[in-house]
């Protein structure tokens, strides 16, 4: 998994890097500005995942991230932030993001964050998005997370489901995951009560 993180705080930018590597087996190539990171695409790329921070020289709000989708040929990026907030993550979703990734989110997060956007999945966490007061965290299932559901209400296998929807096994077992810490679920057979109770789906 090729990767290009771009952020212009140097112990953030290299600490996720080393996670990445380490933890998730990436191949991590670093860029310290939006200008750094539109050359490294162009000699390098296309990269699997780009990850921008929103705020680092020359990214110039959303249209740092529209020039950089434009230059790593089709393939997903995504916005980190330490500051941004959730209106600002929702429009960068909306302009084609991936993910939009808080430095705040804990490393093992960090790493199936990563894996879904590199599927073609979105990413946003859920904690992040809507807040204690707001709607319940069911109002922010992805359309692939209710599929998945919706499979696991019919007690179905990931397997099954992973045929049944055309994606790989992995990427159902992720989404179980996903599932179960949205909904507060300690285990998948509670995920699929809940979304019949609550009716999720």
């Amino acid at each position: 998994m090729h990767i290009l993180i771009a952020d212009d705080h140097d112990l953030v930018r290299e600490m996720l890097a080393a996670f990445l590597e380490r933890d998730g087996g990436m191949r991590v190539v670093q860029a310290a500005s939006h200008g750094e990171a539109m050359a490294e695409m162009w000699r390098k790329g296309p990269f699997e995942l780009v990850m921008l921070d929103y705020m680092m020289p020359g990214m110039q709000g959303l249209e740092g991230l529209r020039s950089a989708l434009a230059a790593n040929g089709g393939n997903p990026v995504a916005l980190i932030s330490g500051s941004a907030d959730r209106r600002v993550a929702e429009a960068a979703l909306a302009a084609g993001a991936a993910g939009f990734l808080p430095k705040t989110m804990a490393a093992r997060s960090l790493v199936n964050a990563v894996k879904f956007m590199v599927m073609g999945e979105t990413y946003a966490p859920v904690d992040f998005m809507n807040g204690a007061e707001e709607a319940p965290a069911a109002g922010f299932l992805t359309p692939r997370e209710r599929q998945v559901l919706e499979g696991l209400t019919q007690g179905k296998s990931n397997k099954e489901i992973a045929l049944d929807r055309d994606i790989q096994e992995v990427t159902v077992k992720l989404h179980v995951k996903t599932l179960c810490r949205k909904l507060g679920a300690r285990n998948r057979t509670q995920a699929a009560m809940m979304a019949r109770d609550q009716s999720l789906i």
